[in-house]
C-alpha cells in the first residue's frame, strides 16, 4: 500500500487543471485509503515496541521474580506505551514543521499568488514533494524490517483481511471493555471527523483556497499540535494519570470545539464566521484536540488482548473510518435544507449533533474500568 501511495502522490503532477477533476477525485480516494492502511499498522506496532524496550523487559523480569505486583507492571506498561506514542507524535510534529517550511519556499518559487493556475500547480507540486519525503523516510523501515510469518496457508491477501475482521468482530462481543470503547470511539470519532471536515471546508473558502495561506495555517496548527501533545504527556507522566482520564480530557476539548461552532447559529460575530477564528482554531485544535490521535490509539491498546494488537487495531480503524463519512452525510443533508448553506453550513453542522455525540461518547468511555 505504501508503494501505491507513492505512485498516487507523484501522479498529482499530471493533475492540476479543472477539467481533470474526476481523475483528481479518484487519486484522492485511492491515496487516502493507502495512507490510512499504512497508518493503521504503524500505530498497531506501538504496544509491541513498548513491551520490548529494555525498561519493560526489566519490569517483566521483576514481575516474574515477585518483586512487583501485576498492577505495577501494567501501570509501567501503560506509561511506556503512552510515552512512545506521544513522543512519536511530538517528533512527527517537529518534522512536519521543517517540511512545511520547505514547502513555503517552494510555493514562493512557484509564485502561487500570481494566478489560479499557479496556485493549482503549487498544490500538485507540494503533494508530490510530501510523497517524496514519505518515500525517503520509509526506505530505512523496509531495509531493516525483519521477516514475519505470513498469512494462513490457502489464504490470499484479500480473504485474509476479511477473515481477520470477522474474527475481531466475533471476539469483541466477549470483551466488554473493548465493546464499550468501540461504541465511544465511533461516536466521538464521528463528532470530531464531522467538525474537522466542515471547519476545513469553510477555512478553504474563506482564504479562497490560497495555497500559501493554507500552509501558514497548517504551520500554526502543527506547532500547536507538538506543544499540546507534549504538554498532555508531561502532565500524565508527572502525576501518573491513567490513559482513560487523559482521553476523557481530550474528549472534553472536542466537545468545546463543537460548542464553538454551535454558537454561530445565533450570531455572525462568532462561530467560525471570521478569518481570525481559523487562526485561533488551529491553535486550540493543536493544543487540546490533537492529543486525540495519540490517546485514542493508546486506549485501543489498553483494552486489546495481548498478541492481538494488529487484529483489533484493524477493527477500530474500520470503525473510525466509517464514522468519517456518516456524520458528513447527515451534515450535508441538513445544510441542503438551509436557505443559504454557504453561510450557515458550519454553524449548524458541527453543533447539536456532534455535541450530543461527544457527550454520549464521554459517558460511554467513562464506564470503562
Amino acid at each position: 500500500m505504501s508503494i501505491v501511495a507513492y505512485a498516487i502522490g507523484f501522479g498529482w503532477l499530471g493533475v492540476h487543471t479543472a477539467d481533470k477533476w474526476q481523475t483528481a477525485t479518484g487519486l484522492y480516494i485511492v491515496g487516502l485509503i493507502a495512507y490510512q492502511l499504512a497508518l493503521t499498522y504503524w500505530t498497531a506496532a506501538f504496544p509491541g515496541l513498548a513491551r520490548n524496550t529494555k525498561e519493560m523487559r526489566v519490569k517483566a523480569q521483576e514481575y516474574e521474580d515477585g518483586l512487583i505486583t501485576r498492577d505495577q507492571y501494567d501501570h509501567a506498561d501503560s506509561m511506556k506505551r503512552n510515552e512512545l506514542s506521544n513522543m512519536a507524535f511530538v517528533v512527527q510534529s517537529v518534522g512536519e514543521i521543517v517540511i512545511l517550511a520547505v514547502i513555503v519556499g517552494i510555493l514562493f518559487a512557484l509564485n502561487v499568488n500570481a494566478s489560479t493556475e499557479n496556485n493549482n500547480w503549487g498544490l500538485s507540486v507540494l503533494i508530490a514533494f510530501a510523497s517524496g519525503v514519505w518515500l525517503l523516510l520509509s526506505i530505512p523501515w523496509f531495509v531493516v524490517e525483519k521477516r514475519r510469518p505470513g498469512m494462513d496457508p490457502g489464504m490470499n491477501i484479500i480473504a485474509a483481511g476479511f477473515l481477520q475482521l470477522w474474527r475481531a468482530m466475533t471476539q469483541i462481543w466477549r470483551l466488554r471493555q473493548s465493546l464499550v470503547y468501540l461504541i465511544g470511539y465511533f461516536l466521538l470519532g464521528d463528532s470530531l471527523n464531522t467538525t474537522v471536515t466542515v471547519v476545513g471546508t469553510l477555512q478553504y473558502s474563506i482564504v479562497n483556497y490560497n495555497t500559501l495561506q493554507l500552509t501558514y495555517l497548517l504551520l500554526v496548527g502543527i506547532a500547536a499540535q507538538g506543544v499540546g501533545i507534549y504538554a498532555f504527556w508531561f502532565v500524565q507522566r508527572r502525576f501518573g494519570i491513567s490513559t482513560k482520564t487523559m482521553f476523557v480530557a481530550v474528549a472534553i476539548g472536542i466537545i468545546l470545539l463543537d460548542g464553538w461552532g454551535c454558537i454561530g447559529i445565533w450570531t455572525q460575530k462568532f462561530g467560525f464566521h471570521n478569518e481570525w477564528e481559523f487562526w485561533v482554531y488551529q491553535v486550540f485544535y493543536g493544543l487540546f484536540v490533537c492529543p486525540w490521535y495519540s490517546y485514542s490509539q493508546t486506549m485501543i491498546s489498553e483494552i486489546t488482548p495481548r498478541g492481538h494488537e494488529f487484529l483489533f487495531f484493524s477493527l477500530f480503524s474500520v470503525i473510525g473510518k466509517t464514522s468519517s463519512f456518516i456524520g458528513m452525510y447527515c451534515s450535508s443533508a441538513r445544510s441542503a435544507c438551509l436557505a443559504n448553506p454557504s453561510q450557515d453550513h458550519l454553524s449548524v453542522a458541527p453543533s447539536s449533533m456532534p455535541v450530543l455525540l461527544g457527550i454520549t461518547a464521554c459517558r460511554s468511555i467513562s464506564c470503562l474500568l
